[in-house]
């Protein structure tokens, strides 16, 4: 086991009373139902972190071509030269 350091917490009662009792109908401690809590959110914050933005890929180009003003238009224009 690594190293421990105690600390003081302060917490509403109400939801010291409630981890008490989810502690207790657990068969656990405070202490380590407070661990895993923090544990959990610690692990979270950092997978959240770690996340990287989707890259936005964009094509030098004026835009549409000109004449094209709906999608029909740009799906009949995907075909040209396909011999259909």
């Amino acid at each position: 086991m690594g190293a421990h350091m105690k600390t003081t917490v302060e917490l509403p009662d109400a939801l010291l009373a409630d981890a008490r009792a989810l502690a207790e109908r657990e068969g656990t401690t405070l202490k380590a139902l407070l661990e895993a809590g923090l544990r959990h959110v610690v692990m979270d914050r950092k997978r959240r972190a770690r996340r990287v933005p989707p890259r936005v890929v964009t094509f030098g180009g004026g835009g549409l071509q000109p004449g094209v003003t709906s999608f029909d238009d740009m799906l009949e224009l995907s075909y040209v030269g396909r011999g259909t």
